[in-house]
């Protein structure tokens, strides 16, 4: 079983606090549904900043993440269908999925 890093483009939150307590809700009923195979639910992302490979930096990144979360899976492909069911696509947004390994 791997782990698969899930990256949340787009999608935003809701404008009401009602509206942003029923988002949470969703979040959290979908962590919930996938139970052990959340490895680290995550964060959402915040500004950012991008570093060249000669040194310069600038304000902001090129792929406009929204967070982050990882989850075990046995395919690449079963960590695709657990994605299908993320709340940030209500919302307009996408999720990518990418296998992780250990490197070292």
């Amino acid at each position: 079983m791997a782990n698969y890093l899930l990256v949340y483009m787009g999608g935003g939150m809701a404008d009401t606090p009602e509206g942003q307590a029923k988002q949470m809700e969703a979040w959290g009923a979908w962590f919930g549904g996938m139970g052990e195979a959340v490895v680290d639910g995550g964060n959402p992302c915040g500004p950012s900043k991008t570093v060249a490979s000669n040194g310069s930096v600038r304000d902001g990144g090129g792929a406009g993440i929204g967070g982050y979360s990882v989850i075990k899976a046995n395919s690449l492909d079963e960590a695709a269908k657990l994605a299908k069911g993320c709340p940030v696509l209500a919302g307009g947004g996408s999720v990518e999925v990418y296998e992780t390994f250990n490197a070292m």
